[in-house]
């Protein structure tokens, strides 16, 4: 699968299964974007390896744009336990030097594709309501996702937990 590249003269290609390398990959993809803790990137990497180690039996999909010299986004989705048709996306990130290039909506796109091929009609992604993350929630609006639910200092006093929802 590829996408589009704006400004640039190449498509990205998009691949599905995650690789050995990709551990540390996205450790460091998400590192660079200076918005996760240790602890979640620790998270992120767990994701990638417990994909390798149990392939679709983890229930951890993968769609991970590289670039010529470093992984430049990544996202990771999977479907949410005993509620059928419903998913979780739990992480996607792009390197900071390429957001707004359309890496980002690339790989949402083909997260919703994937999801409607698996007969899936809501994809869920929680984040947080802290000022920084306002970036993120305009993409995710601009997206189709709407706030469906709001948890006041989920994360943290003051840090307010937000799930966002799009109906496919």
């Amino acid at each position: 699968m590829t996408c589009p590249s704006r400004g640039e003269h190449r498509a990205r290609r998009l691949r599905d299964q995650p690789q050995p390398r990709d551990v540390e990959a996205v450790a460091a993809l998400l590192r660079k974007t200076g918005f996760f803790t240790d602890a979640e990137v620790d998270v992120a990497r767990e994701l990638v390896e417990t994909a390798l180690a149990q392939g679709p039996r983890a229930g951890y999909t993968f769609f991970l744009a590289d670039g010529a010299e470093a992984l430049e986004g990544y996202v990771c989705f999977g479907p949410v336990p005993a509620a059928p048709g419903r998913f979780d996306l739990y992480w996607i990130a792009v390197d900071p030097g390429l957001q707004r290039s359309g890496i980002g909506r690339c790989l949402l796109a083909a997260a919703e594709r994937a999801v409607v091929a698996l007969q899936g009609s809501r994809i869920y992604i929680e984040t947080s309501a802290r000022r920084d993350y306002a970036p993120t929630r305009r993409f995710y609006e601009a997206c189709g996702y709407s706030v469906a639910a709001r948890l006041p200092d989920f994360y943290a006093d003051g840090d307010d937990k937000l799930v966002y929802v799009k109906v496919l």
